[in-house]
C-alpha cells in the first residue's frame, strides 16, 4: 500500500535530513536510501515501484537545482561585471535573478517540511483529539508562512515586470526625439511615481511582525463578476480588487476600509445600497405604524427585521449601518439635553435623582434575590438586572413630543419629572459603561481575599466620581465664560446661511463627545450635557437650533431604528412565544410596581396622580440593553441564549410601551390635555 511505501520513504530519508541539513547531504541520503532499499532483497513490485521513482525523481530534481544555483550564481557575478549596464539595470537583473533562486529554495524547503509533517502524523495517536488538533494548527501555521512568503515574491515580480517595462520605455525613449507634450506628460509620470511612493504605508509589511497579528485565510469575493467584468481587461480587475469583499474561515465579512492607492476615488456600493433600501422602505413602515396608531419608531424597527439576516438578509455593511445608526442616538440626546430646562426641572432634582437610584437598587437587588434561587452567577445577574432598570430615553420623548408641559396649582409636571429620571439613567449609563471591566474582571479573577474585591470597586467607583467631577466643572466654565460668546460669534456669521450654525453646533456637540469619552464617561453624556449648555442661552435660542437639528436627528433615527431591527429574530421569538412573553410581562410589571412605590415615598402629596404616568414611561426597556447586551456577549459576561432573552424582552416591552402609556394618560390625564399628549 502507499502507506507502508511512505513510512518507508519517511523512515530512510527523513531521520537523517533535519531542518539544516544541506542540499548535497540530502542528496546523499536520497542515494543511500535507494541503496539500502536494494540492499534488503526488495522486490520491484508495482505496489513498490513508485518508491524507487519517487526517489529517483527527488535526487534528480535536488542535482538539477545545484547545478541551475550554480549558473544563477554565475549569471550574478557576469551582469555585476558588464560595464555596459547602468546600475538600475543591474540592479534589476540582480533581483530578477535572487527572486528566482528564493523560489528554487523555499521549493525544496516546501518538500521536506511535508515530510517532517507526515512524521508528526505518524507518530501521534489517532484517538487523541487533542494531538490532532495541535497538528492540524503547525499545518495551518507552516501552510500560512508559505502563503504570506508565495504573495511577497509575487509582489516583488510584479514590480520587477514594472521596472522591466519601463526601462523599455527608457530605451525607445533614447532613440527617438520627444514632443515637447511627450516630455511633460514623462515629467508628469515621474512625479506621479513619487507620489505613490510617499502615501504608500506599507500596513502589511509593517504589522506582519507586531505581536498579536495571527496570518488568517480568507476568500475574496467579487461583486458582480459574471456581468460587469465579463469584458473587463486582466488589469482592469487587478485594479478593481479593492472593492471586492473578504470572508475569513470564522464567516466574518469585510470590506475596504483605505485602499493602497489613496489617489482614485472609491465608493462602498454595498453601504449606499443599504442605506438606499433602508430610507425607501421605512417609508411604507413608517406609514402602517401610524394607520394602525403605533409610533413611527416600531415602523423603523420592523423595516430592519424585514431586511435583516431573519428577513430577506440584504443588507451587507450591518456594521456600517449600525455605526450610522450611532449618530442618530447622539443628536437624539443632544435634542433632550436642548430641551433640558435646569429653571423648570430645579424643583424636581431630588425626583430625579432619587428615583433612578432607588429603582436601579430595588432592580439589582430583586435580580440577585432570582439569581440566587436559580443559581446564577452573581456578575451575571447584576448586569441583566441593570440592563432591565435602564428606560429609553428616546421612545419617552416621542411620548412627551407636543404634550402639555406647564404646572398647575404648583403641582409638579410629569413630564419633567420623566425627562429629570431619564436624563439620570443617562447618567447611570454611563456609570455602567465604565464599570463592566470590573464585572468582566470579577467574572474571571478568582481573589481569595474580599477585602481586595471590595478595594477595587471603591477605588473604580472613586475614578468614576472623579470623572464626572471634571465633567461637571468643565460645564460650569463653559457655561459661565464661552458658551455665550460661541453661540453669539455662530449667529453672526450665520445670518443667511445656516450651514455655519448646524456645523457648529454639531462640532461643538462632538467636542463635548470626545471629551467625555476621553475621561471614560459615556459618549452620550456629552451629548446630552451639549444640548443642556446650549439651552442655558434661552428659548429662543433652543427653538432656533432645534429647528435646525430635528431633521438631522429624524433622518439617523430612522437608521438607528432600523438597526436595531437587524438584531430582532421573530422565528426565535416564534419558537419561544410563551417564555419570553411570561418574561416581558415579568419584567414590565415589575418595573411598574416599582417606579410607583419609589414615587409615592418621594413624590409631595399634592403631584401623587402623576406616579401613574411616570410609572407607565419608565415601564420598559432602553434600546441601549442591545448595546450593553452585545458587548457584555463578547466580554463573556453573558451567554448567548442570555443575550437572545435580552433582545427580544427589550423588543417585546418596547411594543407593548405604547399601549400602557396611552392607558395612564387616559387615567390620569384631563381631557383638553390628554389629546395633546396621545
Amino acid at each position: 500500500m502507499k502507506v507502508t511505501g511512505l513510512i518507508s520513504l519517511w523512515t530512510l530519508v527523513s531521520l537523517p535530513c533535519g531542518p539544516l541539513a544541506n542540499p548535497a547531504e540530502r542528496e546523499d541520503v536520497v542515494k543511500h536510501a535507494i541503496k539500502l532499499h536494494r540492499g534488503k532483497g526488495a522486490v520491484i513490485t508495482q505496489r513498490k515501484q513508485w518508491v524507487l521513482e519517487s526517489c529517483r525523481k527527488l535526487s534528480g530534481l535536488l542535482r538539477q537545482k545545484n547545478v541551475v544555483l550554480n549558473k544563477l550564481k554565475n549569471a550574478i557575478r557576469a551582469v555585476e561585471r558588464d560595464a555596459g549596464l547602468s546600475d538600475e539595470e543591474k540592479l534589476f537583473q540582480v533581483h530578477t535573478f535572487e527572486i528566482f533562486q528564493k523560489e528554487l529554495n523555499e521549493s525544496e524547503n516546501s518538500v521536506f517540511q511535508a515530510i517532517h509533517g507526515l512524521q508528526r502524523a505518524l507518530q501521534g495517536d489517532y484517538k487523541d483529539v487533542v494531538n490532532m488538533k495541535e497538528s492540524s494548527r503547525q499545518r495551518l501555521e507552516a501552510l500560512r508562512e508559505a502563503a504570506i512568503k508565495e504573495e511577497m515574491e509575487y509582489v516583488e515580480l510584479l514590480a520587477a515586470e514594472k521596472h522591466q517595462v519601463e526601462a523599455l520605455k527608457n530605451m525607445q525613449h533614447q532613440n527617438k526625439s520627444l514632443s515637447m507634450l511627450d516630455e511633460i506628460l514623462e515629467d508628469v509620470r515621474k512625479a506621479a511615481d513619487r507620489l505613490e511612493e510617499e502615501i504608500e504605508e506599507h500596513a502589511f509589511d509593517d504589522n506582519k511582525s507586531v505581536r498579536g497579528v495571527n496570518f488568517e485565510a480568507v476568500l475574496r469575493v467579487e461583486e458582480d463578476e459574471a456581468s460587469s467584468k465579463r469584458n473587463a481587461s486582466k488589469r482592469e480587475v487587478e485594479d478593481d480588487l479593492g472593492l471586492s469583499m473578504l470572508i475569513d474561515s470564522q464567516n466574518n465579512q469585510y470590506i475596504l476600509t483605505k485602499p493602497r492607492d489613496s489617489t482614485i476615488p472609491r465608493a462602498d456600493h454595498h453601504f449606499i445600497k443599504d442605506i438606499v433600501t433602508i430610507g425607501m422602505l421605512s417609508l411604507p413602515c413608517g406609514w402602517l405604524c401610524t394607520t394602525i396608531g403605533l409610533p413611527t419608531m416600531f415602523g423603523y424597527i420592523i423595516c430592519g427585521v424585514l431586511l435583516g439576516p431573519s428577513g430577506l438578509n440584504s443588507i451587507k455593511s450591518i456594521v456600517q449601518v449600525e455605526t450610522l445608526g450611532e449618530f442618530g442616538v447622539f443628536f437624539t440626546l443632544f435634542l433632550v439635553g436642548l430641551e433640558f430646562s435646569p429653571e423648570r426641572l430645579r424643583k424636581v432634582w431630588k425626583i430625579s435623582l432619587q428615583g433612578p437610584c432607588y429603582m436601579t437598587v430595588l432592580m439589582i437587588a430583586f435580580g440577585l434575590l432570582w439569581g440566587h434561587l436559580l443559581q446564577i452567577r452573581p456578575t451575571q445577574s447584576v448586569f441583566i438586572s441593570t440592563c432591565l432598570s435602564l428606560s429609553s430615553t428616546p421612545l419617552v420623548s416621542r411620548f412627551l413630543a407636543g404634550s402639555v408641559r406647564g404646572d398647575k396649582e404648583g403641582d409638579i409636571d410629569y413630564s419633567s419629572v420623566l425627562l429629570g429620571m431619564l436624563v439620570m439613567q443617562d447618567v447611570q449609563l454611563g456609570l455602567f459603561i465604565a464599570v463592566m471591566p470590573t464585572l468582566i474582571q470579577a467574572g474571571v479573577s478568582t481573589y481569595s481575599s474580599i477585602f481586595k474585591e471590595i478595594l477595587r470597586i471603591l477605588i473604580l467607583i472613586g475614578q468614576i466620581l472623579f470623572s464626572l467631577a471634571a465633567v461637571f466643572l468643565l460645564c460650569l466654565v463653559i457655561k459661565t465664560y464661552l458658551i455665550g460668546p460661541y453661540y453669539r460669534k455662530l449667529h453672526t456669521e450665520s445670518k443667511g446661511n445656516k450651514e455655519i450654525l448646524i456645523l457648529g453646533i454639531t462640532a461643538f456637540t462632538f467636542l463635548m463627545l470626545t471629551i467625555t469619552e476621553l475621561l471614560d464617561v459615556s459618549m452620550e453624556l456629552g451629548c446630552f450635557l451639549a444640548g443642556a449648555l446650549i439651552s442655558s442661552q434661552g428659548h429662543m435660542v433652543t427653538e432656533e437650533i432645534m429647528c435646525c437639528i430635528e431633521p438631522i436627528r429624524d433622518f439617523l433615527a430612522i437608521i438607528f431604528f432600523a438597526s436595531i431591527g437587524l438584531h430582532v429574530f421573530p422565528t426565535f421569538v416564534i419558537y419561544e412565544l410563551t417564555v419570553l412573553l411570561f418574561l416581558t410581562l415579568s419584567v414590565v410589571i415589575m418595573k411598574f410596581v416599582l417606579a410607583v412605590l419609589v414615587l409615592s415615598l418621594i413624590l409631595p402629596k399634592t403631584s401623587q396622580y402623576i406616579k401613574w404616568i411616570v410609572s407607565a414611561g419608565l415601564a420598559q426597556v432602553s434600546e441601549f440593553s442591545f448595546v450593553l447586551g452585545s458587548r457584555a456577549r463578547r466580554a463573556g459576561i453573558i451567554s448567548r441564549e442570555v443575550y437572545l432573552l435580552i433582545l427580544s424582552v427589550t423588543t417585546l416591552s418596547l411594543l407593548l410601551a405604547p399601549a400602557l402609556w396611552r392607558a395612564a394618560i387616559m387615567k390620569c390625564v384631563p381631557k383638553p390635555e390628554r389629546r395633546s399628549s396621545t
